[in-house]
């Protein structure tokens, strides 16, 4: 929230003087706002009330796509999507919020992708930015994860993907160039917004990929997007919420501004204390485990994880899934960082 207005909400200010750098007594605790619209079971007025934050998301490009249209039928809790070009269609579907196929099966579908992607105009969208007033905004690019993580997760999924990526298969690399110039010009378009933190959804667990194709297909993108985003001051955080320790010096020397939903052993596999040695300068967005919230050390857990992270640049997190006995549990976290 650097160079905004300040807000008077005490979780807008904690999140503030966090970012800054400068040291808190009481971190912020805040949920992502995708659970409080699509988890009405829970009741966020009541935890907004003790003192839970909220993370608010926004997409600050649009796309204007002159050779795909995509259309979405829904019959029950199933959701079907195609995408029609003059080049061929592809298709998935979902049950309820779980994806059950994926639109790319075979080569030729890359190079049907390909061409709905093919002379994007990237806009700014300045105006879906505005401050928070019970936590803090991040901005996204319509393409929410880099080429090589989109393409894996969303696109292909990661046992085709594995295979193509092996094989070197010359439609998904010819693909992940196109989507990766697609990137640099939407995070030059977010510089024209007032967005201060900027956000990746990588969902990055380096077991999926290894160091060698993180360091040959994400590592330049990464210092491409830093290289643009230098002159507006803006902070680049990356979703980075599983097994890391062979890639923190790599992490280290790239300038995020903060790790997202960093999550201790068993999801991940470094400890707070060693994430904040090998990062010192990153805002860590602390995501406790959600076993926690099931055991009896909970609050023992979480003190220890805000001194490991602390005095500064750290916040907690609900960004994986609605903690277990949320009614009982979120509080006691609240109680435990007060």
């Amino acid at each position: 929230m650097d160079g905004e207005k300040r807000l008077s909400s005490p979780v807008c200010q904690r999140f503030e003087d966090s970012l800054a750098g400068r040291p808190v007594e009481q971190p912020a605790y805040a949920v992502y706002d995708w659970f409080v619209q699509n988890r009405p079971q829970v009741d966020w007025a009541r935890l907004f009330r003790l003192g839970l934050g909220q993370i608010h998301h926004t997409i600050l490009t649009r796309h204007v796509c002159p050779h795909v249209q995509i259309v979405e039928t829904i019959s029950g809790d199933r959701r079907d999507v195609r995408w029609i070009t003059d080049r061929g269609e592809l298709h998935e579907w979902y049950r309820g919020e779980w994806r059950q196929e994926h639109l790319i099966k075979t080569p030729a579908d890359y190079r049907i992708m390909a061409r709905a992607f093919a002379d994007v105009e990237v806009l700014p969208v300045p105006e879906a930015y505005t401050p928070a007033n019970d936590g803090l905004v991040l901005g996204s690019p319509t393409l929410p994860r880099t080429a090589f993580q989109a393409i894996q997760i969303d696109y292909v999924g990661l046992e085709q993907f594995s295979l193509d990526i092996a094989s070197e298969l010359p439609e998904l690399l010819e693909l992940i160039d196109l989507l990766n110039d697609l990137t640099y010009r939407e995070f030059a378009a977010m510089t024209q917004t007032p967005a201060r933190h900027l956000k990746l959804w990588e969902n990055m667990s380096i077991e999926t990929i290894g160091p060698t194709l993180y360091r040959q297909h994400l590592v330049p993108v990464y210092q491409r997007i830093l290289s643009i985003l230098e002159t507006s001051g803006q902070q680049l955080h990356v979703h980075y919420d599983g097994k890391l320790q062979c890639i923190a010096g790599d992490v280290a020397d790239l300038r995020f501004g903060g790790i997202d939903s960093f999550t201790e052993p068993p999801e991940g596999d470094m400890t707070v204390a060693e994430a904040r040695a090998a990062w010192p300068e990153k805002y860590l967005w602390l995501h406790p485990n959600l076993g926690w919230y099931s055991q009896p050390g909970l609050m023992e857990n979480v003190r220890r994880i805000c001194r490991a992270a602390g005095p500064t640049r750290f916040c907690l997190m609900i960004s994986e899934d609605i903690p277990p006995a949320w009614e009982r549990t979120v509080p006691a976290v609240l109680e435990a960082i007060q």
